[in-house]
């Protein structure tokens, strides 16, 4: 469960921490969203490509709207998420862990790492995909779009993580799938591992500031020894990478 950070004593109070992204890096909903959100604009009579819609997944929802749907009147863009929200909720049923993800979050915890959820899901989604992920005994904190005025690719809800988790950037790594969480992390000058779960490219993910890339979180798990995370952890003696 999510702790209250008043009572830190500062940074260094608290052990290392790794920060997921969720949608399209623990649970496997991106395509879900994009189905979704095409479904909304075709009822309102937005003609939007899928692939665009794509493309813009893992950003704040209001910078979503805005880059696929800026000309817009603000009732309509209000109506488009009401309408994504609801053909979404009739797809959760579909929403998977991806392989490797409650594993993954398992073995962070055995390292003595905390296991932060650092997404910007609205709070209704993130209920629902944390219930998929099954996994709160070992979650630490989280993070959701409440939390912030605009989040990714801002870094705001990576600090938010940061200031939740007790930690600084040094003592962090952000896991995300998208673009936008590697810029964020990025921004927020905490290093981040990419996973092409969320079907963006390797070179995409890493020319947005990944510094590693994996094909899923099952992957970066059987490579946890050559991460950043394995060197966080506190019985490693190497520094962090």
């Amino acid at each position: 469960m999510s702790h209250d950070v008043d009572g830190h004593t500062g940074p260094s109070s608290r052990p290392p921490a790794v920060l997921f992204d969720v949608d399209g890096t623990l649970i496997d909903s991106n395509y879900l969203h994009v189905h979704a959100w095409r479904r909304a604009f075709a009822e309102t009579g937005l003609s939007v490509e899928s692939w665009r819609i794509h493309r813009s997944i893992g950003m704040d929802g209001k910078t979503l709207l805005g880059t696929l749907a800026g000309d817009a009147a603000d009732e309509v863009q209000h109506q488009l998420k009401d309408l994504h929200d609801q053909y979404y909720r009739e797809t959760t049923h579909l929403l998977k862990p991806l392989p490797g993800a409650r594993e993954l979050l398992r073995k962070v915890a055995e390292l003595g790492l905390q296991v932060v959820l650092a997404t910007s899901a609205p709070e209704h989604e993130l209920a629902i995909l944390r219930e998929v992920l099954d996994s709160e005994d070992v979650i630490s904190e989280v993070t959701s779009a409440e939390d912030v005025e605009t989040a990714k690719p801002e870094p705001d809800i990576v600090q938010i993580a940061l200031d939740r988790a007790g930690v600084d950037a040094d003592t962090a790594v952000f896991v995300g799938d998208a673009v936008w969480d590697a810029k964020a992390a990025r921004a927020a000058k905490v290093p981040s591992i990419g996973v092409r779960s969320g079907g963006v490219s390797q070179s995409e993910l890493e020319n947005a500031g990944a510094a590693i890339v994996f094909d899923n979180v099952q992957d970066l798990l059987d490579n946890l020894e050559s991460t950043r995370i394995a060197a966080l952890a506190p019985s490693h003696s190497g520094a962090p990478r």
